[in-house]
């Protein structure tokens, strides 16, 4: 035989043994398919129940200044397994000894209530009974660990406690609809709680951290978590809220709502150089009292005709066109004007003074017959011009927050079906446009910038382990709206309205703002604007030499007075002198020298009488309205203000020196621990939280 033939001889056979494995493979595969599969099925869902999901740490949401506006705190879901080993020995006897016990944590049920239903649950041998609906927190789950029968553990006793992180805002409602919402069980429960709204729904990738992976193991009785891939902790969000600033905007705009008994109201506080939103309040009244239920600020439902505040937009236009200069003149008549099929009326029509007025004057007595026929006299034969530069302005488009449900703006067009010979001159004037309240405030802060437009800007930093992970900066819309002459035109109309038009009640001794108010009829689906239903703004920047912060406020369907220099002007005004008063970067030339500051003595939040003859003692001048007050906040321009307790929420200690912060706490039931000295700077549960009486609170020293 030659060389050739063995070699072919033995390819063959190894191509025949290739051959013979590879079909034993495929016939043990058919075979596991069709004879077993059922077996591996059940390893499989054996292994599936076995294993389970497991999340770490949310990420925190905090404040510019570091404080906590949203965290997750365990707590824990009760539940009594009543078929456990040597549960039987003891249910008898200590059932009504445990049901006692059971109504001091949970007090909505009677003695009775709770023995009924552990002597039911125990006659059905229910393994995962649930004891209340209601989770509790650590110190209640120690309390109830030592309770009869429990206090035997899980095997002897049946003890389950399921821990699940909530969401916790320590300030309550401030700023809570741009914080965000969670929602448990969205995307069909796959992906457990996730943010859905806000900040929360914006940054979930970073805040939520990676999912980790445990196998669920019985030892000794009690199933537990055992972990084979280690999940990974969320990130923390660092926003640009203001906690002192968002308190005085929101504390602001309530006190308004209430007083006039408005549908809602939204306030949004702006860093004019940055865009970087400080404050942010939507408050809606719902039974007689306003909460946060909807972001009005930017939400669909929240854009709307802005009124008479789109005017200034309206004669940018005008003025960078050179169609008209603010000393030109025009004829408004009686304050009605009739134009096509419809007529145009002044607010102050059959009272005002009307006839000839020139630019400046038609926009500081907010004339809507005056911009109306600026309008329509230089843009009535191409109206597409004036539109153009309302799209390239991008009010035609959303800002690009990031946000779910972020408004849609509308301008209407020339070759839209619904464009009439009138809706140039009802644009003019802040009607046939939706507009959100942010969208209008971006426009008048480009105007404080000199031009210059910013993005709104909610979060500036995520940091990982108290690292910085990623930074974001302030992001330009637009370079410039307009000419710098147009705009040095239009910040002096702002002033003006101030000085001498519709706002000059609103002035202040102490600084000098700009700004314009607004007042829109509210558009009804059935009656249209035939009823007394406005829609009251004022949008403005402070102060006017060297603008800091832009402002816009907008109260819905307010009773009584209605319009936006009664209405919303007042609450920018307080808004202003709170953020005036304590803002000592805001360098005012006008009011004091600087040579003749003096710094005031440290002085510690507290006890009111105390505080207060510190103060006299030293001869040291001071404002607010603390007089009977039992309790006082100080800050550094001695402006004092009362601090209130309420019944079963924890006070707020911080800030305190120590005598005060323990009797306060002590006087409310409750137990401290301190560490360090001086001024309280931290205190865990946080202030606002529930309370109960003899918990354990925390305090740091510094």
């Amino acid at each position: 035989m030659d060389l050739r033939r063995i070699i072919l001889a033995r390819y063959v056979l190894i191509l025949a043994f290739v051959l013979v494995f590879s079909l034993m493979v495929a016939g043990r595969i058919v075979y596991i398919q069709l004879t077993t599969s059922e077996k591996w099925d059940e390893k499989l869902e054996t292994l599936e129940n076995k294993t389970e999901v497991i999340y770490g740490d949310r990420g925190n949401i905090c404040s510019t200044n570091g404080r906590v506006l949203a965290t997750s705190i365990p707590f824990y879901e009760i539940r009594f397994d009543l078929a456990a080993p040597g549960v039987a020995e003891v249910f008898n006897e200590q059932v009504g000894t445990l049901a006692a016990e059971l109504v001091k944590v949970f007090p909505d049920r009677s003695e009775w209530q709770f023995k009924t239903q552990l002597k039911k649950a125990y006659q059905n041998k229910e393994r995962y009974h649930l004891v209340h609906p209601r989770k509790v927190n650590f110190d209640e789950l120690k309390r109830i660990e030592k309770f009869p029968i429990f206090e035997r553990g899980a095997y002897r006793g049946g003890f389950i406690a399921e821990q699940e992180y909530v969401r916790f805002t320590p300030h309550g409602n401030l700023a809570y609809r741009t914080i965000g919402m969670m929602n448990k069980g969205a995307y069909g429960g796959m992906l457990g709680s996730i943010g859905i709204s806000g900040v929360e729904g914006q940054f979930e990738g970073y805040l939520r951290g990676e999912e980790g992976l445990a196998v669920r193991q019985n030892l000794s009785g009690r199933w537990v978590n055992i972990s084979t891939i280690e999940p990974e902790n969320g990130n923390d969000v660092i926003t640009t809220i203001d906690i002192y600033l968002q308190d005085v905007v929101e504390s602001a705009l309530r006190k308004q709502l209430e007083s006039s008994e408005a549908e809602y109201g939204t306030a949004i506080l702006m860093e004019v150089e940055t865009g970087k939103v400080r404050a942010i309040s939507n408050l809606t009244r719902q039974n007689g009292a306003y909460a946060e239920t909807y972001n009005w600020a930017f939400g669909h439902q929240g854009s709307n005709e802005p009124g008479s505040t789109f005017k200034l937009i309206s004669l940018m236009i005008a003025l960078d066109e050179a169609k008209v200069d603010t000393s030109d003149v025009y004829d408004i008549e009686d304050g009605k004007w009739k134009i096509y099929d419809r007529t145009i009326y002044d607010s102050d029509y059959g009272y005002g003074e009307h006839g000839k007025k020139t630019v400046k004057e038609i926009f500081e007595l907010s004339s809507n017959v005056g911009i109306a026929k600026i309008i329509d006299t230089h843009y009535g034969d191409r109206p597409r011009d004036f539109i153009d530069r309302l799209y390239n302005l991008g009010l035609n488009r959303p800002l690009g927050l990031g946000f779910r449900g972020e408004a849609e703006p509308w301008v209407k067009y020339p070759t839209d079906k619904n464009w009439w010979g009138t809706s140039l001159a009802y644009i003019a004037h802040g009607y046939e446009v939706n507009l959100s309240p942010l969208h209008v405030l971006a426009f008048y802060n480009a105007v404080a910038n000199n031009g210059k437009m910013m993005k709104p800007m909610f979060v500036e930093e995520v940091r990982a382990g108290g690292r910085s992970m990623k930074k974001f900066k302030p992001e330009v819309l637009h370079n410039s709206i307009c000419s710098d002459e147009t705009v040095s035109k239009l910040q002096a109309l702002l002033e003006g309205v101030v000085e001498n038009g519709t706002a000059r009640r609103l002035q202040s001794k102490l600084y000098t703002f700009a700004g314009k108010t607004g007042t829109a009829k509210i558009m009804d689906t059935e009656l249209g604007y035939a009823h007394r239903r406005y829609r009251a703004s004022f949008a403005g920047y402070f102060p006017v030499d060297n603008p800091k912060y832009s402002c816009i406020v907008v109260i819905s369907d307010p009773k009584g007075s209605f319009y936006g220099g009664t209405v919303a002007g007042p609450v920018f005004r307080d808004i202003a002198d709170c953020v005036y008063t304590t803002d000592l970067s805001l360098d005012i030339a006008q009011n004091t020298n600087k040579n003749e500051q003096h710094k005031l003595p440290i002085v510690m939040n507290g006890a009111a009488d105390k505080t207060l003859n510190i103060f006299r003692e030293l001869g040291i001048d001071y404002s607010g309205n603390a007089e009977k007050a039992d309790w006082v906040v100080v800050n550094e321009n001695a402006r004092v203000e009362p601090k209130t307790v309420k019944r079963n929420v924890m006070p707020d200690v911080l800030g305190m020196g120590a005598t005060d912060a323990i009797y306060l706490i002590e006087k409310s039931g409750m137990k401290s621990k301190l560490k360090g000295v001086g001024k309280v700077r931290e205190q865990f549960p946080l202030p606002g939280a529930a309370c109960r009486e003899g918990q354990l609170v925390y305090l740091d020293l510094g």
